[in-house]
């Protein structure tokens, strides 16, 4: 690897850096050397992650050479040193005048990042360097934990409290062998990210939490997210001292966010209620003890390992605080407006005073909190007892942060307290949701409206000056949109010397920059807040993204101001027609509100992208969301952003009221000399940050290359183009024709294409931003019907849903719209009864019922077909087909007695198809299955049963409709395997969306020229699929047949004809009765390649292949299709096919409704 000495440390990098990446080096080791603070600003490519490490990491061990050098030079002794300068030995000094003696002194480094998901790029980034220092990663329980039960609890405080119970009383066995285990050099040496860190301590028995706390104490480089570091009780929590470190904030853009909200909070009536109920809950248990005479009030008298070393009158003053502090809110006089007051800080302590909660008696009330939710931790519903004297408890923390510890105890107000923090009382406007979505509340909190108590800070400097008083040895702040940096230093409100704006490592050809101020029919384009709802502007801005939409190839990411104005555009947008336009030329995707959901709707985009033959797809995306932070969007995945607007905090929110009144206030008194920002500069720069981050998706490498779109005509102004990053400016061009726009892009395109290399489409990201992005990187792929809901705009957009289905009203509203996913709604007083519970019910009249019914298989699995086909529907259908929403009403659902009349059908035909042995595995099986939710041994066990024989394949395919939804998709692969067909109970289910028309006609069909070539299975109605594979194992035994299936699977995955004719060649043509198992191949082969099989199977069975056409048995089969092919230009859906995800929710077809006879394909996908 290069090696570059710069500033007298040499850095080991492993290729030869930029000169951007030089001087970024050059700076970090100017703050190091120095010991001052800095802010460097890397466009998202540069590598700024890798020279932040190489270059405190070759620092460090600069430090450590030159001690190693003095002592040396010391222990020598001779006159070769007398009178020898020692300098000549190297300058072990950290800073000027601040000498480092021994090894211990040597500054640790704190790499903090926004999330753990980012700090495992960090960690990857550092395997790739010669370095090997020793490292350790912080993490919450809920990232860490390996214990069943305390991993089993619903939330962070509730895991906190259990394992503090077991690591107390020393039932947790992974904790006791933390000292132990803890020096072993397979856990100590490697670079571990918290994946890894999980695996090694369930592989060694080790408690990952308490093993990264030890390894924490030797380590060189410690990785955690930046707010164990801002928030004060974290950074108690988990032992940080930050004396004489380096602490490194990557992706600081949102410092200044984390920093006020560490400090902030709002305290609903809500929590205080919740905390009543959970303090009412353990004084009636108490009560009840003490009146049994079986409490001992001693505080060492837990005899039991309650967690609980309170008397009964101190639960009783706990309760009472909370009273008081209940009614020192409520008795705070609100104007009449709903508008709330506004108080200074201080006033925060005169209100928890009435209420007894001072500096004197926090830490009591703390404990106090802190025992009964660890009394009540492991419980049922324990979250829902617990979560406000959780949220109580934080609370104080934050109030009283400024203890001995870090500030003056003495004293409550410091200088400029009470402007930096404001209490805002506001009347509560959730309360009617909260009451009808909630049980937990006592009955009294909803019977009137409360008032919100809310603390909010409004200077990150706070929390910055925290981080110094610790003694930090050098704070750097980086990002790839700190711009302009000079603003940014000011919020911080502590001294930043040393500064870097660097430019990208691209050139000119690999992005285009364009400001469009009108759309194609002149009218201007503006997210102003007057205009920006107006008829004109959305329609200017549908028809402009439909056009950019058609020259950027591949994923196009949009980006808007809000959620409102996202879905309000996507409203008029649909019902001008305009949406549907869109989707023709690129597959829409929508970034949902909720968290939960949007890792599938990302991986969905993705993989469209990335699909052979796609057109791409098109993100939509609000700024500030999750699309906008963090996540790569690098080559194909986003070869243009366009941004439809500035996206300026709402103007009338009272946090940002108060927030632009706090700088103004600042400014004032700071005079001329401008040491905080105006209220009004704050305000646009949050809107031009956001901007700049939706910016940042474009280029991601040195041999990416995109486009950005401004489509709003205030980004034409001067000061606007100004608040752009440095390294976009120089690219940006303001457009007034907008045919100009279109001719330009169109051009880069053409030439970025042919001048950077190809880089092959991911069809997943690579970093998908947040914790949760692991866990379903793991889960998504194993369900279709979780995509295909991702692919549904109108669910993740409210608006767009239909106001009135034409269905009966319900007082479920979850029965009266449902998009199918992974199972049907089930109305709140009515559980679902499956074949599992209903077995409980039935069993003991199954053997009278199976005594009277003589039901054939057939007539069974009859009842069972309609509602397995709308099950199947959407799994079964190609990408490219059309999204399916069910309108599921109330009538529509099966009842409790259909469901269990279903399970009763479904066990008289087993019973009569096994013999009474097996028949007794089988609902032993399920009776199993039913508690222990073991899907491998019911598999294992329906695959004996039902496999060998082909006439029994129908019960096991029927079996689908009753695995559970988290099952069912490894259920489908094992019945394929088994039966060599998808869990169907008829053919038609695996053909292709358009296909259900031929495949009714191919139904009435005769069986044509070649009876020879049919086996008694099917002549008697057996499928054709289970007869074929049956007739294969018999004719070629297990291994041949298991060669077969491999080439069908193959076949699927990549549309090679020619391969799975090679080994059905091998298989079928060495003796003259196999030949029948090569023409009756046919059903498996896709229509384009019919002609080129017929003709090949004429061939090698010696028949002429001109004159005469081979008569397949296929024509009286339908198509057995293993799935739309992955790559073959005629599968390739036209724009016009492509799946609709907005316009046809307003024209589904009845689930279940049948395609007309004679509908042609095309015309099934156009409807």
């Amino acid at each position: 690897m290069p090696k570059i000495v710069l500033n007298g440390v040499t850095v080991d990098f492993p290729f030869q850096p930029y000169q951007c990446q030089q001087e970024y080096m050059s700076k970090v080791l100017e703050c190091l050397q120095k010991k001052v603070n800095g802010i460097l600003e890397s466009p998202t490519g540069t590598g700024k992650t890798l020279c932040l490490l190489c270059t405190t990491l070759a620092w460090r061990e600069h430090l450590r050479d030159t001690i190693s050098a003095r002592k040396i030079a010391e222990r020598v002794q001779g006159e070769r040193f007398v009178g020898q300068d020692l300098s000549s030995w190297g300058n072990a000094t950290a800073a000027e005048g601040d000498p480092i003696a021994c090894y211990s002194d040597i500054p640790k480094i704190i790499y903090a990042s926004r999330t753990h998901s980012q700090l495992t790029q960090v960690i990857g980034e550092l395997r790739n360097t010669s370095y090997r220092p020793r490292v350790c990663v912080l993490g919450s329980r809920e990232q860490l934990c390996i214990h069943p039960e305390v991993k089993k609890q619903e939330s962070n405080h509730m895991q906190i409290h259990l394992c503090r119970k077991k690591v107390t009383s020393r039932s947790c066995h992974f904790y006791n062998n933390v000292d132990e285990k803890s020096l072993e050099q397979e856990l100590a040496t490697p670079i571990l990210d918290i994946e890894d860190l999980v695996k090694s301590g369930s592989k060694h028995k080790v408690c990952p939490y308490y093993l990264s706390r030890n390894l924490k104490q030797q380590a060189d480089i410690i990785f955690m997210p930046y707010n164990y570091l801002l928030d004060a009780k974290s950074r108690r929590a988990h032992g940080i001292d930050l004396k004489g470190t380096v602490v490194i904030f990557d992706e600081a853009h949102n410092v200044e966010k984390i920093c006020e909200e560490s400090a902030s909070f709002d305290l609903t009536p809500h929590d205080v209620a919740s905390g009543l109920d959970a303090i009412d809950q353990v004084l009636e248990e108490q009560t009840r003890v003490v009146q049994q005479g079986e409490l001992c009030l001693e505080p060492s008298a837990d005899a039991l390992g309650t967690g609980l070393h309170m008397e009964l009158q101190d639960v009783a003053k706990l309760k009472m605080i909370l009273l008081r502090l209940e009614g020192a809110i409520d008795a705070v006089q609100l104007p009449g407006d709903d508008s709330g007051v506004t108080k200074p800080g201080s006033y925060i302590f005169e209100l928890f005073a009435e209420a007894q909660i001072t500096f004197q008696t926090k830490d009591c009330i703390l404990d106090s909190l802190d025992q009964i939710i660890q009394h009540l931790a492991g419980r049922s519903g324990a979250l829902a007892t617990t979560v406000g004297l959780q949220k109580l408890a934080d609370i104080i923390q934050v109030v009283f942060s400024m203890d001995s510890a870090e500030g003056n105890p003495g004293s409550v107000v410091w200088p400029g307290f009470s402007q930096a923090y404001k209490v805002h009382i506001h009347p509560d406007t959730g309360y009617r949701r909260a009451a009808q979505r909630s049980v937990t509340w006592s009955a009294s909190a909803s019977k009137k409206q409360g008032k919100v108590l809310s603390y909010w800070c409004f200077s990150p400097g706070h929390s910055m000056h925290e981080l110094t008083r610790q003694g930090v040895h050098t704070l750097i702040l980086t990002s790839g949109t700190l711009a302009p940096l000079s603003s940014f230093a000011l919020e911080m409100q502590i001294p930043f010397p040393v500064c870097l704006e660097n430019p990208h490592v691209i050139d000119r050809h690999q992005l285009w920059v364009g400001v469009i101020p009108k759309g194609p029919d002149g009218a201007q384009l503006s997210s102003a807040f007057d205009k920006r709802f107006s008829e004109e502007c959305l329609s200017s801005l549908g028809k402009a993204l439909g056009n950019i939409t058609r020259v950027v190839p591949h994923g196009l990411l949009v980006f808007f101001p809000s959620y409102p104005v996202m879905e309000k555009s996507l409203e008029f947008w649909q019902a001008r027609d305009l949406a549907r336009k869109m989707e023709m030329l690129k597959p829409l995707f929508v970034e949902p509100r909720s968290k939960g959901s949007f890792s599938e709707v990302i991986d969905a985009y993705y993989k469209q992208v990335a699909s052979p033959g796609s057109s791409g797809a098109t993100f939509l995306a609000v700024c500030r969301g999750k699309a906008s932070e963090g996540l790569d969007f690098s080559d194909t995945n986003g070869r243009g952003v366009v941004v439809t607007g500035l996206p300026y905090p709402p103007r009338m929110d009272p946090r940002v009221v108060l927030k632009m009144q706090f700088l103004d206030e600042m400014r004032s008194q700071s005079g001329a000399g401008g040491q905080f920002l105006s209220g009004q500069e704050w305000y646009r720069l949050q809107a031009s940050r956001a901007v700049n981050q939706a910016i940042g998706r474009v280029i991601r490498h040195r041999h990416d290359y995109g486009a950005v779109f401004l489509c709003d005509h205030r980004f034409a102004c001067a000061d606007a183009r100004a608040q752009l990053p440095s390294w976009v400016r120089p690219y940006l061009k303001v457009y007034n024709n907008f045919g100009h726009v279109i001719r330009d892009v169109a051009q880069f395109f053409r030439v970025a294409q042919k001048i950077m290399p190809t880089q092959a489409p991911l069809a997943a990201a690579p970093g998908v931003g947040g914790e949760e992005a692991i866990v379903c990187t793991a889960r998504l792929p194993s369900t279709l019907l979780s995509a295909r809901k991702a692919t549904s705009l109108d669910v993740h957009v409210p608006s767009l849903r239909p106001g009135s289905t034409g269905l009966p009203s319900s007082g479920n509203p979850e029965s009266s719209l449902c998009v199918e996913y992974e199972q049907e709604p089930v109305p709140a007083q009515r559980r679902p009864v499956g074949l599992l519970a209903a077995l409980e019910h039935s069993e003991q009249r199954a053997e009278a019922l199976a005594d009277k019914a003589h039901l054939r298989e057939e007539e069974v699995l009859s009842h069972t077909a309609p509602a397995l086909q709308r099950e199947k529907r959407l799994a079964d259908m190609p990408r490219g087909g059309r999204r399916k929403i069910r309108l599921v009403s109330l009538q529509e659902e099966p009842t409790a007695g259909v469901q269990a009349g279903r399970a009763k059908l479904f066990m008289v035909a087993v019973k009569q198809a096994l013999s009474q042995a097996s028949f007794d595995t089988f609902t032993q099986a399920l009776q199993d299955y039913k508690g222990s939710d073991n899907f491998e041994a019911l598999a294992a066990c329906l695959g004996s049963l039902f496999a060998k024989d082909p006439k029994k394949h129908t019960l096991l395919q029927g079996f689908y409709q009753f695995v559970r939804p988290h099952h069912k998709q490894q259920f489908e692969d094992i019945c394929f395997q088994l039966t060599g067909q998808s869990c169907s109970c008829q053919p038609e289910h695996s053909l292709s969306h358009g296909q259900h028309a031929q495949s009714a006609q191919d139904h009435s069909g005769a069986l044509g020229s070649c009876p020879q070539v049919m086996s008694r299975e099917e002549q008697r109605g057996q499928p054709a699929v289970s007869a074929y594979l049956a007739d294969a194992r018999e004719a070629l035994g297990s291994a041949g047949c298991s060669q077969l299936l491999a080439a069908l699977k193959a076949y699927k995955r990549d549309d090679d004809l020619n391969k799975v004719l090679a080994v059905l060649a091998a298989l079928t043509t060495s003796k003259p009765e196999d030949f029948p198992l090569l023409q009756r191949f046919s059903m498996f082969v896709r229509p384009h390649h019919k002609q080129h099989f017929m003709q090949t199977c004429a061939e090698l069975m010696g028949l002429p292949t001109t004159g005469t056409t081979l008569q397949s048995p296929q024509e009286s089969f339908p198509e057995f299709t293993l799935g739309a092919p992955q790559a073959g230009p005629s599968q390739v859906d036209k724009p016009g096919k492509t799946q609709s995800k907005i316009s046809s929710f307003l024209r589904q077809r009845p689930v279940g409704s049948a395609v007309p006879k004679g509908t042609t394909t095309d015309q099934h996908q156009a409807s």
